[in-house]
């Protein structure tokens, strides 16, 4: 065997293609022979890049196998010289990369897969391939890889550029993410300032300007990975919790005076109840509010989500003046109990833009919550309140919503894929339409658009979504005369009130659901019999003949299928869903107010207030507030006839049915 002087060599440059080709041999070689998941598989191909990257830099050149090595390996003979000198060389790479591994860290790779892997890699140069564009190969792998079991390394490419072509960050501002996984936003900040300056020194901006949190290992070696191939500079990339004290993390990262920019992906939905860590936060402690204005209580929640604590982290680590984008569910933009949460946000920070995406938008990275995008500007003491804010709606992603997100292109009206002046086919997105719709808008060119429009900010209440300002409805509402509406909540009870006969868990009773109305008709068209104690958790309300109910809750609230329906004797002291409220004593004919509850001018309403990430809901404040608009009293007489009408055909339609027989 050769000493390992004799070792180095000059490695010959792999083309892109062949590159890409050989890590994927690897990964494929490693997932199928060693037994590893997706995930293990990822980080231990990303250790051996690790160690491959130092091997080139030390200059060292022991990162090979011989051929007789190679040999013993196939044969199931040992080759304890090749083990030995690949565990000296990772040992090195610890010590070199001490942020990145623990002491303890070892290679969990049979020894036939890292010969393997050494073979395919011994005449690669991470160093000179970094360089050049065969450093794609490098990105289109990891990216290929990366997202893991659950998608948690990972925000879709098409949103993390739009986030920087909105942010604009400009040249020497500091960039950073506190939830960076694998460093997608910190990557895409980099082209985006090699694109801007293509002269400046792209290691020089990775030591410097770019800097990245996580609270997991295994992503902060990517994410280290993906930007020493880029650049060959030194990431700032902390493998720690964004949430430890603030003077923690501003020590680690050396930067007491606040970053220029924040791009971000939190963790969604995770429950933080630890409440050391709550009590550090203003999002971690009650709110209350008083005459409209919210604030803060000694108590801490239970738990609080970890997005919520982000927006805060985020905040205190962006200087007075700097950008934020940030991606969050839907639920922090429109949901009643969430108040204080944009309360919060409008007091540190005017709202810039808010970008509603499609639902399918994470699918293929392992979730389907609802989420928009809110970019921010941290308010600072000479800068003045906003004239306007921007709200977009993206609906064609350029990828499709399903688990491998299958690109999606533009064709043209003969159906064929249309090319770019480079013959590259064009993805079909909107990302790229809004963005300069967002530039005209900031150049004072343009207020509305297809997919985009903007709206004073002062009309900007407790709502951040994009549906409740579209101009769709505001431009319906106000050609509608208020003096001839009432409000929901005065003509008539809202019952919210929970049965007294849940009480009694042995109890026998007729349980009505969403789906059990029909929705064409307004009748309630089924019940279904059980004891109390086996009914589900949102059985709630006990109806009675003469009740109107209408959906609170689900997909179809707001829209043609919303569920409505008179409550007949057949279905007196039934207990419904709590995803109905129950509408009693209505002080206006009950059958014109029953037809208006399947209007368009009520659907709109209800559509319009509805909230939530998951399941979209009305709340009971809004609800009451919704306008019921009362036409002349011969047309309500007119429509009340009708109504009456058709329920008694109905009724006359069963009688003459239950009188056929054989």
């Amino acid at each position: 065997m050769r000493n390992s002087s004799s070792l180095l060599f000059e490695m010959p440059l792999s083309k892109e293609e062949n590159l890409l080709k050989r890590f994927e041999e690897i990964h494929d070689y490693i997932y199928s022979h060693d037994g590893l998941s997706p995930q293990q598989t990822l980080e231990e191909f990303v250790k051996i890049l690790f160690v491959k990257l130092y091997d080139e830099q030390s200059g060292d050149g022991v990162f090979v196998i011989s051929e007789q090595e190679r040999e013993h390996l196939n044969a199931g003979r040992s080759s304890n010289g090749f083990i030995e000198r690949v565990g000296r060389l990772f040992s090195s790479t610890k010590s070199q990369y001490e942020e990145v591994f623990e002491v303890d860290d070892r290679i969990r790779l049979s020894s036939n897969a890292l010969g393997f892997i050494v073979e395919k890699l011994q005449d690669i140069s991470l160093v000179e391939s970094a360089s050049d564009a065969k450093g794609l190969a490098f990105q289109k792998f990891l990216s290929r890889h990366e997202k893991g079991d659950r998608g948690q390394y990972f925000t879709p490419e098409p949103v993390v550029d739009f986030c920087v072509k909105i942010i604009q960050p400009q040249k020497n501002e500091t960039v950073i993410d506190p939830a960076c996984g694998s460093g997608g936003f910190l990557l895409s900040s980099l082209k985006h300032f090699r694109k801007i300056d293509p002269d400046a020194d792209m290691s020089m901006i990775v030591e410097s300007q770019l800097f990245g949190l996580d609270i997991s290992r295994s992503a902060t070696r990517i994410a280290r990975m993906k930007l020493l191939l880029e650049t060959g500079g030194t990431p700032n990339i902390f493998c720690c919790n964004a949430l430890d004290s603030l003077e923690t993390i501003q020590e680690t990262m050396g930067r007491n005076d606040g970053f220029d920019v924040i791009l971000t992906n939190p963790p969604f939905g995770a429950k933080i109840s630890d409440d050391s860590l709550l009590s550090r936060f203003e999002m971690g402690h009650k709110w209350s509010c008083d005459k409209g204005r919210y604030y803060r209580t000694k108590t801490t929640h239970n738990s609080q989500t970890a997005e919520i604590l982000f927006i805060e982290r985020s905040l205190q680590l962006l200087r007075p003046g700097g950008r934020m984008a940030i991606v969050l569910p839907n639920g922090n933009f429109d949901n009643p109990s969430l108040s204080y949460l944009r309360a919060y946000i409008k007091d540190q920070a005017d709202i810039l833009a808010v970008v509603r995406l499609p639902q399918e938008t994470f699918i293929p990275y392992g979730t389907g919550v609802k989420t928009s995008l809110l970019f921010l500007e941290k308010k600072t003491q000479s800068r003045h309140c906003p004239q306007s804010v921007f709200f977009a709606t993206i609906s064609k992603l350029g990828y499709q919503g399903n688990k491998n997100g299958t690109p999606v292109y533009k064709k043209d009206k003969y159906g064929s894929p249309v090319e770019d002046k480079d013959g590259q086919l064009i993805r079909d997105e909107d990302f790229s339409t809004i963005c300069r719709e967002y530039a005209d808008y900031r150049n004072g060119s343009i207020s509305e658009a297809a997919s985009s429009f903007s709206m004073d900010y002062s009309r900007l209440n407790g709502r951040f979504d994009y549906d409740y300002y579209s101009p769709e409805h505001r431009r319906f509402f106000g050609g509608l005369d208020e003096s001839n509406s009432v409000r929901l909540g005065d003509i008539c009870t809202i019952v919210k009130d929970k049965s007294a006969v849940l009480k009694n868990q042995e109890a026998l009773v007729e349980y009505v659901e969403l789906s059990d109305i029909n929705t064409h008709s307004f009748e309630i068209i089924n019940s279904t019999p059980f004891p109390v104690h086996e009914l589900p958790s949102r059985a709630s309300y006990e109806i009675r003949t003469g009740d109107i109910l209408t959906a609170i809750a689900g997909n179809s609230v707001g829209t043609r299928k919303h569920a409505t329906a008179l409550v007949t004797k057949d279905y007196d002291g039934c207990i419904c869903t709590n995803g109905f409220r129950i509408f009693r004593n209505v002080k206006i004919d009950p059958y014109y107010f029953l037809f208006f509850l399947k209007s368009e001018v009520f659907l709109k309403q209800m559509y319009m207030l509805r909230t939530g990430a998951a399941i979209p809901n009305v709340s009971d404040t809004d609800l009451a507030n919704v306008r019921i608009y009362m036409t002349t009293g011969e047309k309500i007489e007119e429509i009340s006839n009708a109504m009456k009408k058709s329920f008694d055909l109905r009724v006359l339609s069963r009688r003459i049915t239950d009188q056929i027989s054989l």
